[in-house]
């Protein structure tokens, strides 16, 4: 796969020079890369010992479940994103690796967790040959999930922001009394009893649809915690030519 790289210069002296046309011009002999799929990396024992690992940390400061489960839904809901609105297959297995690697940066430190992941995610697809292009779009896709920081800059990463940032869920709660803690978090999430994600191609709309228990948490406490994710979102679907719209309890929201 080649890469369009523009020179710098005055915009009417411009032009585009490609990779492997570089390669060929300094006499190098360019790499075998692979193909590297979603399953490839979904079945890795390095990735998987990283996503437990990360986890782990994450539960000892008390935070929400980071491991499997998660990665897993966030995955699968970023390739859904892709698939529905006919993107090509190769973004969608871009979206579903960027998705399973995406957290595993935890394993060092909370704090700047997409970079960190980011960049351990390279040597993990470098070791499985993945053309250096598309693993530079997987960092990136990772490197911006963070809503502190982060903007999607391609398909993949739209695709991911959307996945990771509307995964709110009861399952994802550890404490074995979240309706009595003071974690807002742990409320909020137990609170959500179901996360759909519907995704409209012609329509050019994608919807987060939220089924929220009241008694447990109120709506405004969901604005409070997830406000910024959902503006991440809306910029996510922008992206894709789509607009973001959220539904809680059949109302419509954003």
């Amino acid at each position: 796969m080649s890469q369009v790289i523009p020179n710098k210069g005055p915009a009417s002296r411009r032009r585009h020079i490609d990779v492997d046309e570089l390669i060929a011009k300094a006499g190098a002999k360019k790499p075998r890369y692979r193909k590297v799929s979603f399953d490839d990396v979904r079945k890795d024992a390095e990735v998987l010992a990283l996503i437990q690992g990360a986890d782990k940390h994450l539960e000892a400061i008390g935070f929400t479940d980071h491991g499997i489960r998660h990665i897993a839904r966030v995955s699968t809901r970023a390739m859904h994103i892709c698939k529905e609105l006919g993107l090509p297959e190769h973004d969608m297995n871009l979206a579903g690796i960027s998705g399973y690697l995406h957290d595993i940066g935890n394993s060092v430190h909370r704090v700047r967790h997409a970079q960190s992941s980011a960049l351990l995610a390279y040597p993990i697809l470098s070791r499985m040959k993945m053309d250096p292009i598309d693993i530079a779009a997987v960092m990136a896709a990772i490197g911006n999930h963070d809503e502190g920081e982060g903007e999607p800059v391609n398909n993949a990463s739209a695709a991911l922001i959307l996945a990771d940032k509307s995964d709110v869920l009861r399952q994802r709660v550890r404490s074995a009394t979240p309706m009595l803690t003071r974690d807002i978090h742990d409320r909020v999430n137990y609170a959500a009893t179901d996360s759909q994600m519907d995704v409209d191609k012609e329509g050019h709309m994608i919807t987060l649809r939220l089924t929220i228990d009241t008694r447990v948490s109120p709506v405004m406490e969901y604005f409070e915690i997830f406000l910024g994710r959902m503006a991440m979102c809306r910029r996510a679907a922008y992206f894709l030519n789509c607009d973001f719209v959220l539904v809680i309890n059949g109302t419509r929201l954003l």
